[in-house]
């Protein structure tokens, strides 16, 4: 979808539909969608007054134009209240308008503004969430699909008509980091949605390469004799199960040459979970062809912060694996040596992804990188605790839990912090070894993260448990069922906050 940006007129434009807007409670509407009420003789006026448009956030309403103005068609776009409007109910009506209009068989759209008249927003804030929510909305993974029921071609241009021409550079700059930051989301969604058999650890690697490729990025695969010799013994005793052996991928972003200090950012990279010897469920076992959506989260920030070049050095860490079960496969009860030299009894296979992390963030120490956040799918006690209406999170330090939940909130992904109660270390000692991959069942999630705090030490640290909000069923807003592409953008937005203090 190619957007543009231009002067005119909205009510003159030819595109097969455009986007107006109403906040719920106005009975007579102004600004742009007065505009077209008028050129449409009073029609929306009228569907107001008959309580067939009420402005209700999420609300769509196509209303068909039958030749009095250039477009066939117009979607009045609820905004809610006006208390409670936002840049996030912005991207989320680009979304839903994107998928009407596209199944009204339109292939060219057209909106103004959103945000930017009586709402007071910055226009290139509103330009930048209008570009995020059409590229995420509008997202379709069809890449195994065949004589498919919805043949709705996709939308070909979306064009920002904006009459002040003042405002035009700000849009497009607007526009120019939103499409990024779309496309990022869509990276993610992609790996997340390709079936496993198609996405191995080594194919992984592979499509990270070429997405360092293209935003300029270095790119690094390490592979299986390469583990050995740095002792990753974590990673390499989840993947000894498997066919298709584990690798390392490791991209740099050098923005800022002069500085010492680098951002290490760590994505659990599991390209499917069966749960090892300690087997999962059958039931719903194919939602762990996603398990390594974390480690994709990070690939495609780091893609994104290639593309917008902030002054800020990040390395982003993605350990791959398959969890598998056979022969080879670790057991309930073995013992494995990260890379640290710190041993680890294994009480569970299924908790695999802390061991993968461990070592992942002993090379990151290694490396001296600081501060350091980890993205994972981690465990299902995040996803009972906080379901899909936010993402959970702990960190060591107060300030970088502030800029997370900053970052969530301007991405319209919400962050909640967790607490690193010290207590629940008590339950990760090991008669056999240094520490145990599991712990008390209650309090799972951070459980889990004390563990991974083991191997932290007095680094800043920050560790994402996404494991409820990696995957949607059904479509809302910027959201489309599979992958949702949460935190990448949130990423994004702590790097870029990151790189201003």
């Amino acid at each position: 979808m190619d957007i543009k940006v231009e002067a005119g007129d909205i009510t003159q434009h030819p595109a097969g539909a455009i986007i107006v807007n109403l906040f719920e409670g106005v009975t007579s509407p102004g600004g742009a969608t007065g505009a077209v009420d008028r050129s449409l003789g009073g029609g929306i006026g009228r569907l107001i007054a008959d309580g067939e448009i009420k402005g209700k956030k999420n609300e769509v309403v196509l209303v068909h134009t039958l030749g009095r103005i250039p477009a066939a068609r117009v979607l009045v776009a609820g905004l809610g209240k006006q208390k409670d409007f936002g840049l996030d109910t912005v991207r989320n009506l680009m979304g839903s308008c994107l998928r009407r209009a596209r199944g009204a068989s339109a292939t060219s759209v057209a909106t103004i503004l959103h945000g930017a008249g009586i709402a007071g927003l910055a226009p290139e804030a509103c330009a930048q969430a209008i570009a995020e929510g059409a590229v995420m909305g509008a997202y379709r993974f069809r890449r195994y699909k065949h004589n498919e029921d919805d043949t709705s071609k996709d939308i070909e241009t979306l064009a920002i008509v904006e009459s002040d021409a003042a405002k035009l550079d700000a849009v497009r700059r607007g526009v120019e980091r939103g499409v990024i930051l779309g496309q990022a989301a869509n990276h993610t969604r992609d790996l997340a949605n390709e079936p496993a058999n198609e996405l191995p650890p080594a194919k992984f690697a592979e499509r990270a390469q070429a997405l360092a490729g293209d935003a300029g990025l270095e790119c690094e695969v390490l592979d299986e004799q390469t583990l050995r010799e740095l002792g990753m013994g974590a990673l390499l005793g989840v993947g000894v199960g498997s066919a298709q052996p584990p690798c390392f991928i490791i991209l740099r972003y050098r923005g800022r040459p002069d500085s010492d200090q680098t951002i290490g950012l760590i994505g659990k990279g599991i390209t499917f979970d069966s749960g090892g010897i300690s087997i999962k469920p059958a039931a719903g076992m194919e939602a762990m062809k996603g398990d390594m959506s974390g480690g994709a989260a990070i690939i495609s920030a780091m893609w994104a912060l290639g593309k917008l070049r902030p002054a800020v050095n990040v390395t982003g860490l993605v350990p791959a694996a398959e969890n598998m079960p056979s022969g080879s496969a670790i057991r309930p009860g073995d013992v494995l040596r990260a890379m640290n030299g710190k041993t680890i009894e294994v009480i569970n296979t299924d908790a695999e992804g802390r061991l993968i992390l461990a070592d992942a963030i002993c090379y990151a120490r290694q490396q001296k990188l600081s501060p350091l956040i980890d993205v994972a799918t981690l465990t299902g006690a995040m996803q009972i605790a906080l379901g899909p209406g936010a993402t959970g999170f702990m960190t060591t330090d107060d300030g970088l839990a502030e800029a997370i939940t900053k970052a969530g909130q301007a991405a319209g992904e919400p962050m909640w912090r967790f607490p690193l109660i010290d207590d629940y270390a008590e339950g990760l000692r090991s008669n056999v070894a240094d520490i145990k991959n599991t712990g008390n069942r209650n309090g799972g999630a951070i459980s889990a993260a004390k563990f991974l705090h083991f191997f932290v030490e007095d680094t800043p640290w920050a560790h994402i448990d996404m494991a409820g909000t990696d995957d949607a069923d059904k479509e809302k807003g910027v959201w489309v069922k599979g992958s949702t592409g949460i935190p990448t953008r949130t990423l994004v937005n702590l790097v870029l906050a990151l790189a201003e203090r």
